[in-house]
């Protein structure tokens, strides 16, 4: 059964940085692709960084230059390093698995003063 779990949101000043893991089980994690999203109050959910089995990253232009995704897959987790956090990037992020249609539960971000 494949389980997708997210950790590491909160509540952050402007200007700060969060480290977002989720863990993964259930299937062969190093040879998928993994993708993070985002859906804020109200809105859609939409792609924010995505990473290859072979590591290979892409990102929404919204997060470039801030957010690195990377995995280590003796760990089966991937990460999404946010860093110069604006209040836009407030939202409920999620891990997803686009072979499987698998999704995590969600993690939130809050930034504000």
């Amino acid at each position: 059964q494949v389980q997708l779990v997210e950790s590491g949101g909160g509540l952050v000043q402007p200007g700060g940085s969060l480290r977002l893991s989720c863990a993964a089980s259930g299937f062969t994690y190093a040879i998928y692709d993994m993708r993070w999203y985002r859906q804020a109050p109200g809105q859609q959910r939409d792609l924010v960084a995505s990473i290859t089995g072979g590591g290979r990253s892409s990102y929404a232009d919204s997060v470039k230059g801030r957010f690195a995704i990377y995995r280590d897959n003796a760990k089966n987790t991937v990460y999404l390093q946010m860093n110069s956090l604006k209040p836009e990037d407030t939202a409920t992020y999620y891990c997803n698995l686009p072979t499987f249609e698998a999704w995590g539960q969600g993690t939130q971000v809050i930034v504000s003063l």
